[in-house]
């Protein structure tokens, strides 16, 4: 192809694309730059005046690098990857590094290859990040298992890119034996490590670092973020739909550290997506902060391709590739169109490709094997008066307790106002786990709600006041195959809906899927739900025992700061 670019270039041949009248940011030099962009099959070749085959009209209009989510679960979405493409490469983005643990979690290998291949047919690069534990600590049941040996053989696919975030961080500090074997498996393989190491700071945040880890993504405050960019990290500034902390955490950038922040999601829910953005909806939030949208810019792109070795993109320039978002300013980011690899795959919030025909493989299918659940399966014995109780912080996952005054009769919890009794139930056909604890300030009442999705294991949650509720709840998942269920105690009303792919996302259409799921949340939010909380989602990182502070697994209530088991009496 040099030959036609260079032809192309020089104005011996017309080029098949040029964008007329171009404003665009440089993210090479920082400056806003003009003139008319000249694209030939995948490629840029050049910046001045050109004609093409095909001229776009950019008066009005400022032209970006695509955007690049560098850290996201597709599977949080809910969405199959041909439908999550049909909802981001609209908003701009155009390279996501996608970490598919959740549905490794569920089905192992099996599910890294579902992601990779349902991708292989939408215009967005998804490069795919072996997930690096499974499950996320030795102290859960997930439904796969990779040990250092499956990451020493499976790092060297073609289709891994990297290793995903490494959140056994005690592991690593530690020197775990078996932590050390993944993460030597990787540099052997000259691929990335992603990290996870929220308030990993001092000497811990040096033992971690010589891990040889990249990134990192859970940063609770502008310090930790700047103290973990001075060490050398990529820190990567979130924007999902669980934690609302970007406009503050931005504050950290400043003209010496720039380089070493980028932009990711994680987990961000389709109705998120739909209506509110993505990438483009981060770069929108952080200049409205203060950010230099120029910074922003540069963040989302070329510091992002510069983290990953992704050569040539995150620029406009000569042979950089042509992937393009074009926004109407540096205020709003609205995307008027999208260019992949030289191709137009959007325009006016639209794809321009179809998702009709999606990849659907039996085995991410039909993953809910657990026996039937009894009322008496959900009752809480405690030995004294005294209990420790999880609370929430709405607006972030990070979790609390609080020892509460809890009565009992007939073998089983009274529950005061505002807390609730919560279990996570092994679903993999492993063991018929029940992990059994208590939380407060969520506000349901009158029944159950239950969900398939529980970070990182992916075992159930179910969360009530109604025994026969829970049993109902988890009883009906079971039935569906996986997915979100309320169960009503008034009437006996049970409204759900199905999530068959691994129990964690749907082949539904997209906007099917949204309409029917905020039906759910809107059911839940009228029998009390907070509505500062994200109401299922929530409920999905009550089992994260990576995140601080208190926990319920399967296996009991876990203490995070302690990476220990603790009890639940007080």
């Amino acid at each position: 192809m040099l030959k036609k670019y260079i032809d192309a270039a020089a104005k011996r041949v017309k080029a098949d694309i040029v964008l007329k009248n171009a404003s665009f940011v440089n993210t090479l030099t920082g400056k806003i730059e003009r003139g008319d962009i000249a694209v030939t099959a995948d490629r840029i070749v050049g910046i001045g005046s050109y004609s093409g085959e095909r001229e776009y009209d950019m008066t009005g209009l400022v032209v970006l690098p695509g955007f690049i989510d560098s850290h996201v679960h597709i599977e949080s979405s809910m969405l199959s990857p041909e439908e999550f493409a049909s909802l981001v490469v609209p908003r701009g983005t155009t390279t996501v590094i996608a970490d598919p643990h959740e549905i490794t979690n569920v089905c192992g290998m099996a599910g890294l290859e579902y992601i990779y291949k349902a991708s292989l047919s939408v215009p967005l690069d998804v490069r795919i990040q072996l997930p690096s534990c499974v499950p996320a600590t030795p102290f859960e049941t997930s439904g796969a298992v990779l040990s250092g040996k499956d990451v020493e053989a499976d790092i060297c696919l073609n289709e891994v890119f990297g290793l995903g975030e490494f959140m056994n961080f005690p592991g690593v500090i530690g020197a775990d034996a078996d932590v050390i074997k993944k993460l030597e498996a990787a540099h052997g393989a000259g691929k990335i490590i992603d990290g996870h190491a929220p308030c990993v700071l001092g000497d811990a945040l040096n033992a971690y670092l010589c891990g040889g880890i990249s990134t990192d993504h859970e940063c609770d405050s502008p310090e930790e973020m700047a103290a973990k960019a001075d060490r050398g990290m990529y820190v990567q500034l979130r924007h999902s739909s669980s934690i609302h902390d970007i406009a503050k955490n931005c504050a950290a950038v400043n003209a010496g550290n720039m380089s070493r922040f980028v932009m990711c999601t994680d987990d961000r829910h389709a109705a998120d997506l739909m209506n509110k953005g993505h990438i483009d909806d981060a770069l929108r939030t952080v200049v409205a902060a203060g950010l230099d949208p120029l910074w922003a810019v540069t963040i989302a792109t070329l510091n992002a391709a510069q983290c990953y070795g992704l050569r040539w993109r995150g620029a406009i320039a000569p042979f950089w590739f042509a992937d393009i978002a074009v926004v109407d300013n540096l205020t709003d980011f609205n995307v008027k169109y999208v260019f992949k690899d030289g191709a137009p795959v959007a325009a006016d919030g639209k794809p321009l490709f179809d998702t009709s025909k999606r990849y659907l493989p039996s085995d991410v299918l039909n993953t809910v094997h657990i026996g039937a659940l009894a009322p008496g399966d959900f009752a809480l014995k405690l030995k004294g008066g005294r209990a420790r109780v999880m609370t929430l912080n709405p607006g972030t996952i990070l979790t609390g307790c609080e020892v509460t005054d809890i009565r009992s009769a007939d073998g089983d919890v009274i529950l005061p106002d505002n807390v609730l009794k919560l279990a996570v139930v092994e679903r993999h056909g492993k063991n018929g786990n029940i992990g059994r604890g208590l939380l407060k300030g969520y506000g349901f009442k009158g029944g159950a709600l239950g969900i398939t999705v529980a970070h990182d294991s992916h075992n159930i949650i179910l969360l009530g006041d109604d025994n026969a509720a829970m049993a109902k709840a988890g009883n009906t998942l079971k039935d569906i195959g996986g997915g979100m269920v309320i169960v009503d105690s008034s009437s006996g009303a049970v409204h759900s809906l199905g999530l068959d792919i691994g129990g964690l996302m749907s082949s539904l259409p997209a906007g099917e899927l949204i309409s029917r799921s905020s039906a759910l949340y809107e059911r839940a939010y009228s029998m009390g739900v907070d509505r500062r909380l994200a109401a299922f989602m929530t409920l999905a990182f009550l089992s994260l025992a990576v995140i601080p502070h208190v926990k319920l697994l399967d296996t009991g209530l876990f203490d995070v700061d302690k990476f220990a088991f603790t009890d639940i009496n007080a």
